[in-house]
């Protein structure tokens, strides 16, 4: 029960969208693997590097990322974020990862009667029509430091607000800070809804703390904010945060 699970990280889903450009990532299947001190996360990552992501890359192209949890509710942690043109492309993908033989044969050999992950929770986003693209890295970058944010609104309509906000005047401010989110969406499928997901890579912690003290001192950042509560009401101070460094063999690190 517990494989067949996993296969369904990429999430095949009896829906359909709207179609959109092949080019332009909209979905994005998140997988958040709790794990116990052992050797679970070690043999986590040998299937992830060894048959999963060889698997992913012979059938999918979009953007995948490989993360350990450095600061999270629940240590230790892995994720896994892959990027989908649509729900069908992800379904789709998910039915080969199922029919592939060596990927079944890894997991089985590592698995050996033990578990691999304690539980898994898995959320479906919908990326903004602002989010960037996320390209891979180079193939000797260093591993950065990935920090997702998730903004609970109270109703769709702070929602709404948060989404001008950040498209507007702010996403300006995080860049001459020196904050460049590669994601900003919203969940569609998974919990704490409604609510404005982003990711921010940073090439260390003392580069995150320095950009977010910047941002904290900026002036036109309360003139933004200012704005967007007078429109849309003040959006309570409800924020998860955690912190993740990409894998050595992560194409986007």
């Amino acid at each position: 029960m517990q494989r067949r699970n996993f296969l369904g990280v990429l999430g095949a889903i009896g829906m359909t969208q709207a179609a959109t450009p092949p080019q332009k990532t909209r979905i994005y299947a998140v997988e958040q693997f709790k794990l116990r001190s052992g050797t679970q996360a070690p043999r986590l990552h040998e299937f992830f590097s060894q048959a999963m992501l060889p698997a992913l890359d012979k059938i999918h192209s979009g953007p995948k990322i490989f993360l350990n949890a450095e600061v999270s509710p629940h240590m230790p942690q892995a994720a896994l974020i892959v990027g989908f043109s649509s729900l069908e492309e992800m379904g789709s993908v998910r039915a080969k990862m199922y029919a592939d033989d060596a990927v079944n044969k890894k997991w089985t050999s590592l698995e050996g009667g033990l578990p691999i992950f304690d539980s898994l929770d898995s959320a479906v986003l919908q990326a903004a029509d602002y989010s960037p693209e996320i390209a891979p890295s180079a193939a000797d970058a260093t591993p950065r430091v990935f920090e997702m944010r998730v903004y609970h609104a109270p109703t769709g309509r702070h929602l709404q607000g948060l989404h001008e906000r950040f498209s507007g005047g702010e996403i300006g401010i995080f860049h001459r800070v020196g904050i460049h989110p590669v994601l900003y969406a919203s969940t569609m499928i998974g919990p704490d809804q409604p609510n404005l997901v982003y990711l921010i890579p940073f090439t260390d912690l003392g580069a995150r703390e320095k950009a977010w003290s910047a941002f904290a001192a900026d002036s036109e950042w309360a003139k933004v904010r200012k704005e967007s509560n007078e429109k849309y009401g003040a959006i309570p101070d409800v924020i998860q945060m955690s912190l993740w460094r990409a894998t050595a063999y992560s194409p986007v690190r």
